[in-house]
């Protein structure tokens, strides 16, 4: 992998001298007991500092950025830079990941509304410490979804506590049209493929189970994600963004396999506001990545790899300027 150039430019923002302190939290909501590391940078010359709490992406992805595609440490290394440029973080475990635990562990019972749930209940518990600033909510991949639902305005409950909001490799379209674009454009899959996977999506978004699966599509549709799929066909990230209102700063890598940037520009467009960084280079984890799929896909498990320095001077800015 080509890295050697990059990691002397990009080593010095993992490596700059600063203490941190980290510790463990946890938060009793509805169903579960949640649990996040809390990382502070340490010393007096940061009072109350900006805190940025970070909602991890789809799949059994826990606090540090690790995955079933690899420990890649994308939130534990992004937490440590911030960190040392005055930065504070909270990342969670979601629900039922890590060691956040859930009254029920079905697969069946986890719906996207409770993701959602939970980053505000997280946003509350960080507005209510007194030794930390103001809040940017920070969202990567499917987590970007979470962070632009969790943001909207609640009704009579008032506004979000967030000041800021940033999408990291974050869709700009809703799961089922993605499932539908990737089944379709898929050469490998034969039409009564697609023809079935239209007919499912049709019927989780009227709301209705599917009990019959072609084997093929059992791994996206089994019965017990079918639930988590209908509650997540509602939420359509370009409906959500063009109802923000805060600052917002959309970070997407041209590298990336899994949220093209594309997805990037359908975001930019439907929020002309927002600031937009289209990181050379770089993959969906976060880090300089080969054109090479396999290579690419090869960096998910290497936690040495350090992040892009661009993205991150990119971010430090951002919160910096917005969170003052």
């Amino acid at each position: 992998m080509p890295t050697r150039l990059l990691l002397p430019l990009t080593a010095a923002l993992l490596l700059t001298p600063a203490r941190a302190e980290s510790r463990d939290v946890t938060l009793e909501v509805p169903g579960a007991r949640l649990s996040a590391t809390l990382q502070t940078p340490d010393g007096p010359r940061h009072p109350r500092p900006p805190v940025a709490l970070i909602l991890a992406g789809s799949g059994p992805t826990n606090r540090d950025g690790d995955s079933a595609a690899g420990a890649a440490g994308t939130y534990r290394k992004l937490a440590a830079s911030l960190a040392a440029r005055g930065i504070a973080t909270l990342r969670p475990d979601k629900r039922g990941i890590g060691a956040s635990t859930v009254a029920d562990s079905r697969e069946e019972t986890l719906t996207f509304g409770d993701l959602v749930a939970d980053a505000r209940a997280w946003l509350a518990w960080i507005a209510a410490q007194p030794d930390l600033g103001p809040v940017v909510v920070m969202g990567h991949s499917e987590g970007g979804t979470v962070a632009l639902a969790a943001v909207q305005e609640q009704g009579g409950t008032g506004r979000s506590p967030a000041q800021a909001l940033i999408l990291l490799a974050a869709p700009g379209e809703d799961i089922g049209t993605t499932i539908r674009r990737q089944i379709t454009q898929n050469p490998a899959n034969p039409p009564e493929l697609v023809q079935e996977t239209h007919r499912i999506l049709d019927a989780l978004s009227r709301g209705e189970r599917v009990t019959e699966v072609l084997p093929p599509l059992a791994p996206v549709f089994r019965p017990s994600v079918q639930p988590y799929l209908i509650s997540s066909l509602k939420y359509d990230p370009v409906r959500l963004i063009s109802a923000v209102s805060m600052p917002t700063l959309i970070v997407q890598g041209d590298r990336d396999l899994q949220v093209r940037p594309g997805d990037a520009r359908l975001l930019a467009a439907a929020q002309p506001a927002a600031r937009v960084h289209l990181a050379r280079g770089v993959n969906h984890v976060l880090v300089p990545a080969p054109l090479n799929p396999a290579a690419n896909f090869a960096t998910y498990a290497n936690a040495e790899l350090p992040l892009e320095r661009g993205l991150l001077t990119t971010i430090v800015d951002f919160v910096q300027q917005t969170l003052r």
